[in-house]
């Protein structure tokens, strides 16, 4: 079938930019519908499609009880609704219910913007809007009974001559899944229209996706990868969610994959490549043994489908080759968009339409950062100049505008003059600079806070755990990390700590100024080679805070005294680690080991009692000693550890701690020890408490 006509009654239109926004709905879409006609066939048939492309849908099932009388709830949910789409089918005009559900919807879409989008299914639209053949047998039926009064009869009618005369779905000699899929991207095309909020209150972005319209070339079936390229900051990632909310609805499937060349690290190819087919099909389950099945799999799954795939911050050609190989991977009409700092990177992988986003004219950048400064698009009188110095400054890099302006928003001009005076002594160090202006205006915790995260945290889960890391900090961090956002210094996604790779290098410069030629007078370590200079050398301190060895394996083994920690008396993190390892498999975790040896007990020398993280991979020896102190201890792992007993005196709070990951050893043997190791626990609880019952 195809619609009636390619115009829609202006009653049906939905609500535009222009018009007085409405509530936000509750539900995408209202089905109406005759349950004996249509619920087992072409309603569920649409339900589980709307469900499928992850558009919320009210559906009137058994779940409600029905009565002589619509429910509140119902009433509610069409008005809660964006879109309601009757199913007007033979038997339809003979339920009380659907007439009166149909007299609602219309009262909305009058009153409120609602979206109509009826679907006539083996009826004429004719006989709907006329009451002729069934519907008028229904209403001669409905005329015969006394709870029915005239006046409800005529509303009914009113409400059916409307929506016959809205352009809509004719089942007839169509196949049903067509009048689905029409269905699905004419809704799927209003809320994007409808949340294309996304864009409003980024200066510039119109133009930059004028641009990138022309280089898609949608509506050509030709399958397309086209590059977004510029520096760190500029506002790829921006770009790229604009047009990915503007066209997504144009496609079969579609899936954006944030964050690349930090998910990758953090969790691996397959991990990503699991997420981008379980958004396209959404499937919570997909079965991946190792990237190559991944690449497989995808190319099987999405070369016969239209398909928008954004892949973004990409830096590594394996990124692209694992998630997008090649254009036959994927179905005539496909959009692969890609940003990437490195264009060639981009061009290596076959990509020749690249957009190269540039930084914002000088309008568009004092716009940007007067929304940010004051919250309007121009500066308050008195700041005039002094907007236009830092607009000056940040040369039309949107992220240093944004963080600029909000750390000036309240300010008064003599602290917007000792900030400007603040950038000008620093004027070498360029943009950098402009980034620790926002870092400069936190209280002291704040700036420990975000400099942990910045060399320790960033990538991490935001959950209790780290909360309580935080905590014993005392950084009150449910206070703290929200204002860290607010300063736009750290972002929260998908219960992740984000930082931008600027702002993240700004913190890290900061701890590097602390002793730029002795890495052992620096509260922060992280880097390889500064750490191993400190732990070769002995040349640890009192200064240090933090220390984070990433190591993969090494063809020279490097040993190191027990004595280089003695001195670090303000230890709180420490973490040792072999990043070449692949954690998704034990016998590959197992099998290799990490070229790092210690001379005795690396532990035995260090000051314990400040520690709050604990994490050592291949921990070489096979206690701890006596002395250790964990009182403080909020974390502690042990993977592949060599342990085979703790030390005297651990408290069972510290047992369980190092519970989980004490079970990954290096050999079958010691994994069953594990074991006992933990029934062990169990009873020396078991009996304490016991013994602590009897002795009261």
């Amino acid at each position: 079938m195809v619609p009636l006509s390619n115009q829609t009654a202006s009653s049906s239109i939905p609500p535009s930019a222009s018009t007085s926004p409405r509530a936000r709905w509750i539900h995408d879409v209202f089905l109406n519908f005759h349950g004996e006609d249509t619920r087992k066939n072409f309603t569920d048939h649409l339900y589980t499609a709307l469900e499928k492309k992850g558009i919320i849908a009210f559906k009137d099932d058994e779940k409600l009880e029905r009565g002589k009388y619509i429910s509140q709830e119902l009433l509610k949910a069409i008005r809660e609704s964006m879109y309601a789409i009757p199913i007007i089918s033979r038997n339809y005009a003979s339920s009380r219910w659907c007439l009166t559900e149909l007299a609602q919807i219309v009262e909305c879409m009058r009153e409120t913007s609602l979206t109509v989008l009826p679907v006539f299914y083996h009826v004429d639209p004719s006989e709907v809007r006329n009451q002729t053949g069934a519907f008028a047998e229904a209403f001669a039926r409905h005329a015969e009974d006394p709870n029915i009064d005239t006046e409800k009869m005529q509303m009914w009618r009113v409400a059916l001559k409307e929506v016959g005369n809205i352009s809509g779905w004719h089942s007839h000699l169509r196949y049903e899944s067509t009048i689905v899929q029409e269905i699905i991207k004419r809704i799927l095309q209003g809320i994007s229209r409808n949340f294309s909020t996304l864009s409003k209150g980024l200066v510039g972005i119109e133009s930059r996706v004028e641009e990138m319209m022309n280089i898609l070339g949608m509506g050509l079936d030709d399958i397309r990868f086209i590059g977004i390229h510029g520096m760190g900051g500029v506002g790829k990632t921006t770009l790229a969610e604009v047009i990915y909310d503007r066209i997504s609805y144009q496609f079969e499937a579609s899936s954006f994959i944030a964050c690349i060349r930090e998910e990758t690290r953090n969790r691996g190819l397959v991990f990503l490549q699991k997420q981008l087919l379980s958004k396209i099909f959404m499937e919570r389950e997909i079965n991946i043994w190792d990237d190559r099945d991944g690449m497989n799999m995808i190319r099987n799954r999405l070369f016969n489908k239209k398909v928008l795939l954004v892949l973004d911050d990409v830096d590594r050609e394996q990124h692209l080759t694992a998630l997008a190989g090649s254009d036959d991977w994927f179905g005539p009409g496909s959009r692969i968009i890609l940003t990437s700092r490195d264009s060639h990177l981009l061009k290596r992988h076959g990509v020749k339409d690249i957009y190269k986003v540039n930084e914002l004219n000088n309008d568009e950048a004092l716009q940007l950062f007067c929304l940010a400064a004051f919250k309007k698009p121009h500066p308050e009188e008195n700041y005039v100049d002094l907007s236009k110095g830092f607009v000056k400054y940040a040369h039309g890099l949107p992220l240093a505008l944004k963080v600029l302006g909000s750390s000036l928003f309240g300010r008064g001009t003599n602290a917007w003059k000792g900030a400007w005076g603040q950038l000008k002594a620093n004027a070498s160090k360029g943009i950098l600079d402009i980034l620790q202006v926002g870092f400069d205006g936190l209280e002291d915790l704040q700036k420990k806070l975000f400099l942990d995260i910045a060399c320790f945290f960033t990538g991490e889960v935001l959950d209790s755990i780290l909360m309580d890391i935080l905590e014993s900090f005392g950084y009150y961090p449910y206070l703290n990390v929200d204002i860290l956002v607010e300063k736009c210094l750290i972002t929260i996604s998908s219960k992740r700590l984000r930082m931008h790779d600027l702002l993240q290098k700004m913190g890290q410069e900061i701890i590097y100024d602390e002793s730029p030629e002795e890495p052992g007078r620096r509260s922060r370590l992280w880097h390889r080679k500064d750490v191993l200079h400190v732990l070769e050398n002995n040349t640890g301190t009192e200064v240090i805070e933090g220390l984070v060895l990433n190591s993969p394996n090494q063809k020279d083994q490097e040993r190191f005294s027990v004595k280089a920690f003695s001195k670090m008396t303000k230890l709180r993190i420490l973490k040792i680690h072999n990043t070449s390892i692949n954690v998704n498999s034990l016998s590959n975790l197992c099998e290799k080991l990490l070229n790092l040896h210690w001379h005795n007990d690396p532990l035995r020398s260090m000051p314990t009692h400040g520690l709050r993280v604990l994490e050592w991979f291949e921990y070489p020896s096979k206690s701890l000693s006596n002395s250790f102190e964990a009182n403080n201890l909020i974390e502690l792992r042990f993977p592949c550890s060599n342990l085979k007993q703790l030390w005297k005196g651990i408290s069972v709070r510290c047992f369980l701690l190092v519970l989980l990951n004490f079970l990954l050893s290096t050999n079958r043997t010691k994994l069953v020890n594990a074991f006992f190791f933990l029934f062990n626990i169990y009873c020396f609880i078991t009996e304490f408490r016991e013994f602590e019952t009897l002795r009261s």
